[in-house]
């Protein structure tokens, strides 16, 4: 039985106590319309608190996290600057160095900022433009918020995205206490499991354990960032961070893993709902698989296959193409005992083809839907595994093909 109950809230990032967030704009973006776009997001905190973080398992990890791992790490934090645009990646070590010196700027403009972290999205093997990013501190105001400072900050760390990501909870318990959770996310492009080409920051009042926050968070993240996928593509720069402050003096484990679960799918959809020109959502479900990491091998090479991802995108039930994938992916599969379904339409079982007129014509209704899930029963095992993609559009070509525009 539960003992709380949590609800959604207005807000973003800095709804929980002790939490300042905001976006202002370097020039990083240009003009549009003759009004500067925030591009340099940032989050202040006060207590300063540990930063619990995972990152891209790509082997050519960007500066900022390089920087992270040397001169962070286990030190208490109490400010993160993100910018847009850039994301100082294969820079080498004067990669390092240039944040190095943007945050040493900082320091000295703002003396109370404790082991600042800076994170960066944008394109790759471009050295930061340091100048605009450092004049720009002059507008930073983390000593008071208004109740855009969430939106301007979640606006400001877009790249292609078509809209912000964030999401706030209240948690109440059972004994009185309460506390909130916050978070905001980018991405839509450049996005494969074993996180994506994205940022997200998770913040809360929860007196969280800090040996319980990491493994928590890396829980959560299994079934949500992990598990999603637009185009195939691993970025160097992602990273998911989550601070906890303790000032609500409030904290229940269960009732924490679930509304950090809730944040980080919720955000996670976001990121495939937006990926680069696409528009619907699909859950890949793989049941009856050996075990569970051969059903994640079969889940994510669905959500990455091109053919799939195409087939999607116009509506069309091949199903043979799902099979195919099943196939050649190195897991252990039967075509007599494999099932396929789209939506809840049975389109072959077990070696029968049960793909006539009529049922074509309800898988493609489905497949035209903005969110359905294509079920592939293995029947070799009890692993199984749900990882999320979408379709592959013409928009996709056109944003990439001119990305450093």
């Amino acid at each position: 039985m539960k003992t709380f109950e949590i609800l959604p809230i207005k807000g973003g990032v800095d709804s929980p106590n002790g939490f300042c967030a905001g976006g202002i704009s370097a020039g990083l973006k240009g003009l549009d319309s003759h009004q500067p776009q925030p591009d340099i997001g940032f989050l202040y905190m006060d207590p300063p608190c540990l930063a619990h973080a995972l990152f891209t398992s790509n082997k050519f990890q960007a500066a900022p996290i390089k920087h992270f791992k040397t001169y962070v790490k286990e030190n208490p934090t109490n400010f993160v600057l993100i910018n847009t645009k850039n994301a100082n990646a294969l820079t080498g070590a004067q990669g390092v160095e240039d944040i190095i010196e943007i945050l040493k700027n900082l320091k000295e403009k703002f003396p109370q900022i404790q082991h600042p972290i800076m994170c960066s999205t944008g394109v790759i093997g471009v050295r930061l433009p340091k100048e605009k990013i450092m004049q720009s501190f002059c507008k930073i105001n983390f000593t008071s918020k208004t109740p855009l400072s969430h939106t301007q900050a979640a606006q400001a760390i877009m790249t292609t995205d078509r809209y912000h990501k964030e999401i706030a909870l209240e948690v109440k318990l059972s004994d009185g206490g309460s506390f909130c959770i916050g978070a905001m996310a980018k991405g839509a492009g450049m996005i494969n499991p074993s996180l994506a080409t994205m940022l997200c920051f998770i913040t809360t009042d929860a007196c969280v354990p800090p040996h319980q926050a990491k493994d928590i968070l890396a829980e959560c993240a299994h079934t949500t960032f992990n598990a999603i996928s637009v185009d195939g593509d691993m970025s160097t720069n992602d990273t998911i961070m989550l601070f906890a402050n303790n000032l609500s003096g409030a904290y229940d484990e269960d009732a924490f893993r679930e509304a950090l679960k809730i944040i980080m799918n919720k955000l996670a959809m976001d990121i495939v709902l937006d990926g680069e020109g696409s528009h619907k959502l699909v859950a890949f479900e793989v049941i009856q698989a050996k075990n569970e990491e051969q059903a994640i091998k079969a889940a994510k090479a669905l959500s990455n296959s091109l053919l799939v991802k195409t087939a999607i995108f116009g509506c069309d039930p091949n199903w043979g193409r799902i099979a195919s994938t099943i196939g050649s992916c190195g897991i252990e599969a039967y075509e007599d005992s494999l099932k396929i379904q789209i939506g809840d339409v049975l389109v072959f079982d077990r070696g029968q083809i049960l793909f006539d007129t009529h049922t074509e014509k309800k898988a493609a209704a489905i497949m035209q839907t903005d969110s359905f899930v294509i079920q592939c029963a293995l029947g070799v095992g009890n692993g199984s595994f749900r990882a999320y993609g979408c379709d592959l559009s013409h928009q996709y070509i056109d944003i990439n093909a001119d990305y450093r525009s």
